[in-house]
């Protein structure tokens, strides 16, 4: 809302707008009624009020004045939202528009769009209050009246004018969504000015079933969009490196998919395949055209085989989900992408709200079928703000292509003048809506824990509240507790030794994973999710740059405050968590880059639930794959390295130990209660189990253990990442010097040994 002119105006009488035409009282309640009748005495016959309902003036009366629908049902927000009350103004022939409630302000588009048409707008005189004397509004000294640009809004149904500069273009003022782009504005906002080039436009348009009308609807969606179909297709550059992409069109009978929309769509994906290009979809649909019937269902398998032989060659495809994506798209080439990511609050999901509610009578939550419902359910993997999504999916494009075969080639033949962004934090989005907050908290509802379920890495590099944090891990129980023995008492450790490992390994100072990720690698790009149903914070997973080299990054968090720790889990996976590494670890054998795993728990969750996803199989699965890479593996225990739920993340070619990390079959408190029926006996189970980094490098299970510096990791955490980071680049120039069969062949032989 924008004040109007309050500089001194000439006071306009009731009485004067007596015969001067229509007028439409703006407002409700005993205000609106106070100057209907008002205007009665006056002999005013043809006056309006504003109000709701679906129909039109004189279905309701307030006052006896019939009322002018500014919606079909009430919202704060249409009030104040000058495209509806110009519309009312327009559908009653209103010339004057009184603003009923004292302090209420006529928006600015208002009276630009009064001044353009020759309306006047009035508000009551400040003092008066008979309703006779009123004060015309007018625009700020300056200020000339401008053509404007309406845009409706996908979910609040409001349409504002986004022309003025510093209004909001991208967003709806008045709830938060995002508003809805065309194809070309898609096209022009991500990619490289004026390098798309179109391809097989103009493809003939079949009717399978001979629909009653479908010709007509086609002919009335191409005039209405200026669109040929609901996808455009072709090659762009992106940071001048060429891509295919397909741009869906959601004005085109809502993005949906028929023959000419498939057909498009797996030509380009297969010409792509053919070029060694990667591939980008924008999603945006309704789902399978019904008038094509089968037809268009059969378009679900041809897109879905022309990604399968895309991927085969070893070539990425990212899909890009925004409001809305559902039906036969979303259960085909749309939830395919080797990298998934949606705008925010964009509508994703299958089968429809109302077809749920209506067929099972169930009641859904709030934020159903969201981006951020499916975030925090595991089938995406990150929600990115649309000025963050060119130079996301560039990082994406480098850090993917950078390793297949031909990847090299393709990186070094970007456009001349184009900028290559280096991998750093400037590609790393935050996945937030800070600057929409108080908006988009109105559009997103309860899904607050979604939200902060994204949250950036970097609130994990904040120093821990340890005391708060200590007394909440020792009510968890003995075995997650830091130094759970005081001193003095006959657990207390003796320097150097076993026991004092475990203590320091524990200790809630110590730098977790999220510290070492945001220190030793460059650009990294956090996945989510199992693609299954979760998205289990105990393990985080991404893609990033070590020395100038894509990496797959997998580690064990455990978060580094208590609000971190319990939302992780205090670093104890659940089997979501390994089936989400496992599919980094595929994405990282397809796309020929190293894996880095960085492991940091007391153990897998035990629990009912873990027992009842197959934990097991889990873990098992987890060993298997690491175990059949053809790419090198390389894990280093910083912390704690607690049974299987550990060694899921440690079968590498290289196995290393921090000096004061510990590596177990269980934890020393486990041991003693369950050998010795006296868990006190802690510190003495940790030496006979050999359990601190030099007796495990004795035994032969680490080749090597890295020095934290001048003490303890956490007294210096920047030396201990410093030695951290050498040693990945040294191990990583060594095993790059093996075939995939050798490095395969090693890490069975390693393991063999045992």
């Amino acid at each position: 809302m924008i004040a109007a002119n309050s500089q001194t105006q000439v006071a306009v009488t009731l009485a004067s707008l007596a015969g001067v035409g229509g007028v439409l009282v703006v407002g409700r309640g005993s205000a609106a009624r106070q100057v209907v009748r008002a205007c009665r005495r006056h002999d005013m016959s043809a006056v309006f009020v504003t109000g709701f309902g679906a129909g039109g003036a004189g279905e309701e009366r307030i006052a006896g004045a019939p009322v002018v629908p500014l919606g079909p049902k009430e919202t704060p927000a249409l009030w104040r939202n000058a495209f509806a009350l110009a519309a009312a103004a327009r559908s009653c022939g209103a010339g004057t528009l009184l603003f009923a409630s004292r302090g209420s302000e006529p928006p600015l588009q208002l009276l630009s769009q009064a001044a353009r048409e020759g309306w006047r707008v009035l508000r009551p005189l400040e003092g008066d209050k008979s309703g006779e004397f009123w004060e015309e509004c007018a625009l700020p000294a300056g200020t000339r009246p401008w053509e404007p640009q309406w845009r409706s809004c996908p979910a609040c149904r409001l349409t504002s004018d986004v022309s003025q500069e510093g209004l909001a273009r991208d967003w709806c003022p008045e709830c938060g969504a995002l508003y809805r782009l065309d194809s070309q504005e898609r096209i022009d906002e991500v990619f490289d000015a004026g390098s798309f080039e179109e391809w097989d436009a103009g493809l003939a348009q079949p009717d399978p079933l001979a629909f009653p009308g479908y010709g007509q609807v086609l002919e009335r969606n191409r005039s209405c969009s200026g669109r040929e179909e609901a996808v455009r297709c072709g090659s762009a550059r992106l940071y001048g490196l060429r891509v295919a992409v397909c741009v869906m069109e959601s004005s085109f009978m809502m993005g949906s998919m028929g023959s000419v929309v498939g057909e498009k769509i797996a030509r380009c994906v297969e010409r792509a395949t053919a070029q060694g290009l990667p591939v980008i979809i924008f999603c945006a649909s309704g789902g399978a055209r019904m008038q094509e019937g089968l037809a268009s269902l059969m378009q679900m398998a041809k897109t879905a085989a022309a990604l399968e032989a895309h991927g085969r060659a070893g070539l990425p495809y990212f899909s890009v989900l925004t409001d809305p994506t559902t039906g036969g798209v979303t259960a085909s080439f749309a939830m395919l992408g080797d990298v998934i990511v949606a705008e925010p609050g964009a509508l994703i999901g299958f089968a429809g709200r109302r077809v749920i509610q209506d067929t099972i009578k169930q009641t859904l939550p709030e934020g159903f079928q969201s981006a951020e419902f499916a975030l925090e359910h595991g089938l995406i993997d990150a929600i990115v703000e649309r000025p963050q999504l060119r130079g996301y999916l560039s990082q994406l494009v480098r850090l993917h292509m950078a390793s297949v075969p031909g990847g090299q080639d393709y990186l070094a033949r970007p456009l001349a003048g184009q900028p290559a962004p280096a991998g750093g934090q400037e590609q790393r989005p935050r996945v937030t809506v800070e600057k929409r907050a108080s908006a988009a908290l109105r559009v997103l509802g309860g899904m607050g824990s979604a939200l902060r379920q994204v949250a950036s890495l970097g609130g994990l590099l904040q120093p821990a509240g340890s005391s708060e944090l200590e007394r909440a891990l020792r009510r968890r129980g003995i075995a997650d507790a830091p130094g759970v023995r005081p001193a003095g008492s006959r657990a207390a450790a003796e320097s150097g030794s076993a026991w004092e490992s475990v203590q320091l390994a524990r200790k809630v100072q110590r730098p977790t994973a999220g510290y070492y990720i945001g220190q030793v690698f460059d650009g990294f790009t956090e996945l989510h999710g199992d693609r299954c149903g979760a998205d289990d914070g105990a393990i985080v997973c991404g893609l990033a740059w070590l020395a100038g080299r894509p990496v797959t990054v997998i580690a064990q968090e455990k978060g580094a405050n208590l609000q971190e720790r319990i939302r992780r889990n205090f670093g104890c996976p659940q089997p979501e968590g390994y089936r989400k590494a496992m599919r980094m670890m595929e994405q990282a054998e397809r796309f020929r880059r190293p894996v880095v795993c960085l492991v940091d728990t007391q153990g897998a969750f035990c629990g009912k639930e873990a027992e009842e996803h197959g934990m097991g199989a889990a873990i098992a699965q987890s060993m298997q794959l690491l175990a059949s890479l053809t790419v090198p593996v390389v894990s280093v225990v910083i912390g704690e390295g607690g049974s299987g739920g550990a060694l899921a993340l440690a079968v590498g070619n290289r196995v290393a130990m921090q000096e004061h990390a510990v590596y177990s079959v269980l934890s020393p408190e486990g041991f003693a209660s369950i050998l010795w029926k006296d868990g006190s006996r802690a510190a003495e189970a940790a030496e006979v189990m050999r359990m601190g980094a030099a007796e495990v490098q004795r035994l032969g299970v680490v080749e090597d253990v890295l020095s934290e510096g001048d003490g303890p990791a956490h007294e210096n955490p920047s030396q201990a990442a410093a030695e951290l980071k050498a040693y990945l680049v040294r191990t990583l120039d060594e095993l790059g010097e093996l075939s995939g069969e050798e490095l395969r062949a090693q890490r069975h032989a390693r393991f063999r040994a045992f």
